[in-house]
């Protein structure tokens, strides 16, 4: 089995040059991609959809960067703001209407804890979904193998490590469930500040 095919099989694999011949691919998009004209939102648009395995609808704020592209699955309406990095090592599936603020990272990638194991050059990958209807607040990194449910909004400077159920708020280092969302929440827009006829 070469190492393509333990990568896609979340085993450890070693980043060999078939690997890396793969990252060449989709490093020359992203040049194009983050060095393209940023008030250019078709032709932006349209990068986004060579670069990304799956997108309907899908905007994302330059720079960007991500090891495959082919690995990321996005639904309807994706939306991610300035600096996002996706190391799609292993397969990141982000349902519909999902928005990441700036300077989300989104790892599925990582390295043997022990320095010897670590020293071999085995790396590995373990899948990331996120549901429907997620919104992840600025600076939160989000770990291999987590799921977030839908609905569900990650607050800002959180690092995910664990599963985070669906309806919920959840934040912090390690990121923990705070409370539900609720249908009294449909009324404001941030805090306490209510909509006042816009919705």
């Amino acid at each position: 089995m070469d190492n393509i095919e333990r990568r896609r099989l979340e085993l450890p694999y070693i980043s060999d040059k078939a690997v890396m011949e793969e990252q060449k691919v989709c490093r020359r998009l992203l040049q194009r991609f983050n060095t393209a004209d940023r008030s250019d939102f078709e032709a932006l648009s349209s990068m986004i959809k060579e670069i990304l395995g799956k997108s309907e609808n899908a905007f994302i704020n330059p720079p960007f960067y991500c090891d495959y592209g082919f690995n990321i699955e996005v639904g309807k309406n994706f939306f991610a703001n300035y600096n996002c990095t996706m190391l799609d090592t292993a397969k990141i599936i982000i349902g519909d209407n999902c928005m990441l603020a700036p300077n989300v990272a989104i790892y599925t990638a990582g390295h043997p804890v022990h320095p010897e194991a670590r020293n071999t050059a085995y790396e590995y990958g373990i899948g990331i979904t996120i549901g429907d209807n997620v919104w992840i607040g600025g600076n939160s990194v989000i770990l291999p193998g987590v799921h977030i449910g839908s609905n569900t909004v990650i607050g800002a400077g959180s690092v995910v490590t664990k599963d985070i159920p669906d309806w919920v708020i959840a934040a912090g280092n390690p990121c923990r469930v705070i409370r539900a969302v609720t249908e009294e929440d449909r009324k404001y827009y941030y805090k306490d500040r209510e909509f006042h006829g816009e919705i």
